[in-house]
C-alpha cells in the first residue's frame, strides 16, 4: 500500500492536503494512506484515537456547510515517545512521499540570508546526540537509514509558506547531513525529488462552538473537526522520485515553475492577512472579517495588494485583478471565524517575506510602500506593547523582544530594536523613518 509520512499534523493538513488525497483515492487503483507525526505533544494522537483517527472537515461557504468525513489516516506518531518509530517509516520502502508542515521556524533557515542555522542549540543537540527531534533531523536520519536498508527513491515535499520551499528544504537537509558526517549527498542529488509548491485554504482553530456545530449536523461527538473555506489551491513542481497521488485529477496543479503562483499567495494574500491581523488586533477586532469589514482596513488591505502586484512577474500580472478581488471575499467570509491572534503569530519569521520583501522590490523600482509599511507598523506596535505588558507573543524572537520592552530606551528606540530582528539591514529599508515616525504617531495616540 502507498503511504505518505506527513510530518506536522495541524489543521491545516487536515483541511487540505489529506482533503486532496481522499479525493484523489478515487482515482487510483491503490488508496493512499496517511501516517502523521507530532513533532512536539501527544495532544493531535490522544483526541483522535479513539475515532480509529477519523474526523469531520467542515467546509463552510457564505450560503451552506458541508460536512465531510475524512478516514485516510491510519497512525500518528509522537516524536519524542518514540523518535526510531519516525525515522523507521521514513526508511519504509512503503513511504514514497514525505510531507511536511512545520511553519517557517521549521525549517531553522535564517528568512534573510537562507542559510541553515546548523549551530541553534536544538540542531547541534541533535547532531552531538545522534537523535533527532526537529522535522530536518527526522529526515536526514531516516534518509540514512532508507539508504542503508534499500535506497529506493522517495519525494520530499514541502507544504510551508516558505519561498521556493523545495530548494529551502533540500539546501537544510543537506547542510544537516553533511554538519552530521550522514554522507547522504549522492543520495540526496540522485534518488531525492525535493519539489516546490504552494498551498492555499484559510483554515482557523478548532473550537467548542464548532464540535457541538458538528455534533448537531451529524450526529457524530467529534472532539476534533477541523473548518475551512470553499476554497482551496496546491500548485506543485512536477518534480517527484517515485509515484504519487492522482492529485491532478481532483484540482492540483502540476506545473513546471511554482514560483510566480508563490510569489503572489505570498504577497497578496499572506502580506495583506499579516497586515489585517496586527492592525486588526489593535482596533479591537477578533476575526478576519471583522477586519476586513472595517473601512479603513478593507482600504489598507487592498492598498497592499495594489502594492505588490506590480512586483510579481509578468506572466502572472494579468490575473492578480480577479485574485485580489477573490481575496477579499474571502477575507469576509463571517463563516469561518478565523482569529486574528493565530494568523499573527511567528511575525519576525514571516514580515520579511511578507511585506518586507515588497517594500525592497518597490524601493529599487523608486515606488514607495505607504500600506505594506502600514503593516510593518502595527507589527512593531503589537510586538512591543504586548511584550511590555506581560502578554504571550507567539514567536521564537519572543524572549529577544521582552528583553527590548523591559530596556531603557525611547519607544523610538526601542521600535528600531524590534524591527532590527526581522531586518538587521534597516539602511536597507529608505522609508525608515517615516516608518518609525507612524509607529511611535499610532502607539502614543
Amino acid at each position: 500500500m502507498p503511504r505518505i509520512l506527513h510530518l506536522g499534523i495541524g489543521n491545516f493538513h487536515r483541511a487540505h492536503q489529506a482533503w486532496y488525497t481522499q479525493l484523489s483515492n478515487a482515482h487510483d487503483n491503490d488508496a493512499w494512506k496517511i501516517t502523521a507525526v507530532s513533532l512536539r505533544r501527544p495532544d493531535v494522537r490522544d483526541t483522535l484515537a479513539p475515532q480509529d483517527f477519523d474526523y469531520t472537515l467542515v467546509i463552510k461557504g457564505t450560503a451552506d456547510t458541508e460536512y465531510l468525513r475524512i478516514n485516510l489516516h491510519d497512525e500518528i506518531l509522537v516524536g519524542p515517545e518514540n523518535p526510531q518509530a519516525v525515522v523507521d517509516h521514513i526508511a519504509d520502502p512503503d513511504t514514497t512521499i514525505v510531507s511536511l508542515t512545520v511553519t517557517e521556524k521549521g525549517y531553522y533557515v535564517d528568512t534573510r540570508s537562507g542559510k541553515f542555522q546548523a549551530k541553534d542549540p536544538v540542531i547541534a543537540k541533535e547532531i552531538s546526540e545522534g537523535k533527532p527531534s526537529t522535522a530536518i533531523g527526522y529526515l536526514a536520519f531516516g534518509l540514512k537509514a532508507r539508504k542503508l536498508a534499500h535506497g529506493k527513491p522517495i519525494t520530499i515535499m514541502s507544504c510551508d509558506n516558505l519561498s521556493a520551499n523545495g530548494e529551502t528544504l533540500h539546501g537544510a537537509v543537506d547542510a544537516f547531513q553533511k554538519a552530521a558526517g550522514l554522507d547522504l549527498s549522492d543520495y540526496l542529488q540522485n534518488s531525492i525529488a525535493f519539489p516546490s509548491a504552494m498551498v492555499d485554504r484559510i483554515t482557523p482553530a478548532t473550537t467548542d462552538e464548532l464540535r457541538a456545530e458538528v455534533l448537531d449536523a451529524t450526529g457524530w461527538a467529534d472532539h476534533s473537526p477541523v473548518s475551512t473555506e470553499t476554497f482551496s489551491e496546491w500548485t506543485i513542481e512536477d518534480n517527484f522520485a517515485a509515484e504519487r497521488p492522482s492529485w491532478d485529477q481532483v484540482g492540483v496543479q502540476i506545473v513546471a515553475d511554482v514560483a510566480p503562483y508563490e510569489l503572489r499567495k505570498l504577497r497578496l494574500l499572506n502580506g495583506p492577512h499579516s497586515l489585517l491581523a496586527y492592525a486588526g488586533l489593535f482596533h479591537g477586532h477578533r476575526y478576519v472579517h471583522e477586519a476586513i469589514a472595517d473601512p479603513k482596513l478593507r482600504g489598507l488591505a487592498a492598498g497592499l495588494m495594489t502594492e505588490a502586484a506590480v512586483t510579481l512577474p509578468d506572466e502572472i500580472q494579468s490575473s492578480t485583478p480577479n485574485y485580489s478581488n477573490e481575496l477579499i471575499e474571502r477575507f469576509a467570509n463571517p463563516a469561518l471565524k478565523h482569529e486574528l491572534i493565530q494568523i499573527a503569530m511567528d511575525g519576525s519569521q514571516k514580515l520579511p517575506v511578507r511585506l518586507l520583501s515588497t517594500v525592497k522590490d518597490r524601493m529599487q523600482a523608486g515606488k514607495k510602500s505607504p500600506n505594506a509599511l502600514e503593516g510593518v507598523a502595527y507589527w512593531l506596535i503589537f510586538v512591543l506593547s504586548r511584550s511590555a505588558s506581560g502578554e504571550a507573543i507567539n514567536d521564537p524572537q519572543a524572549d529577544t523582544f521582552l528583553n527590548i520592552a523591559k530596556s531603557s530606551g525611547t519607544i523610538r528606540e526601542k521600535l528600531e530594536a524590534v524591527l532590527k530582528v526581522a531586518e538587521p539591514d534597516l539602511a536597507s529599508i529608505s522609508e525608515l523613518p517615516a516608518l518609525l515616525d507612524r509607529a511611535e504617531a499610532i502607539m502614543t495616540g
